[in-house]
C-alpha cells in the first residue's frame, strides 16, 4: 500500500479501465468514454501529481489491485471537504480487507492536512459492502439520489455519506 507516483500512470489507468468494465454502476465514466479519451495516461500522470490529490494504491505481487483517492477541494470556501473518489479493488481480492485499508489511509492522510474537516462521497445503492464498509469506518448517510445514474436503460440510485473527521 502506497501514494501512488506518476509513474504509476499506465497501471492506474488500466486499473481505472478494468473497474469502469467489471463495475460499471459504480462510476460516472463509462468505459466507451475513458478508452477513446485522448492521452489518458498522461493525464492520470499529471493528475497523480496534482496539489490536493492523494491517490493510495494496493499492490499484490508488485501488481496494482485496488485503489482510492482522496481529493481536497480547492475553492476557499470549500477547502475544509475533501473527496473520496474512485474506489476499485480488483474482485480477485476482494473481501480481504483491502478496501478497508486503502480508505484508512486516506483517512489518516486526511486528518494530517490541517485545513480537512470533513470527508464526503456517494456509493451506488446496490453495492452493500462498499456501503458496509463506509459506514464502519463512521461515515454517516446524508442523502439519497434517484436515478443518479442510467446506463441502457436501467436506472441506479446514489448515496451521499459523511464522515467528520475534525
Amino acid at each position: 500500500m502506497r501514494l501512488l507516483k506518476p509513474s504509476d500512470a499506465k497501471r492506474y489507468w488500466e486499473l481505472r479501465l478494468e473497474a469502469l468494465k467489471l463495475n460499471p454502476e459504480a462510476f460516472a465514466t463509462n468505459y466507451e468514454e475513458a478508452v477513446r479519451r485522448e492521452n489518458p495516461v498522461e493525464s492520470v500522470a499529471k493528475n497523480l501529481s496534482s496539489k490536493g490529490n492523494f491517490t493510495y494504491g494496493a499492490f499484490n505481487n508488485g501488481e496494482l489491485m485496488g485503489v482510492v483517492t482522496l481529493l481536497q477541494e480547492t475553492q476557499l470556501n470549500l477547502r475544509h471537504k475533501a473527496n473520496i473518489l474512485a474506489m476499485y479493488v480488483n474482485p480477485d481480492i476482494r473481501g480481504l480487507g483491502v478496501g478497508k485499508e486503502l480508505l484508512t489511509e486516506a483517512i489518516n492522510k486526511a486528518e494530517t492536512i490541517e485545513t480537512i474537516e470533513k470527508l464526503n462521497l456517494t456509493v451506488v445503492t446496490t453495492n452493500e459492502k462498499a456501503k458496509k464498509l463506509y459506514t464502519k469506518l463512521g461515515f454517516k448517510v446524508l442523502g439519497l439520489e434517484e436515478k443518479a445514474l442510467k446506463i441502457s436503460d436501467k436506472y441506479y440510485n446514489d448515496e451521499y455519506l459523511s464522515l467528520m473527521i475534525k
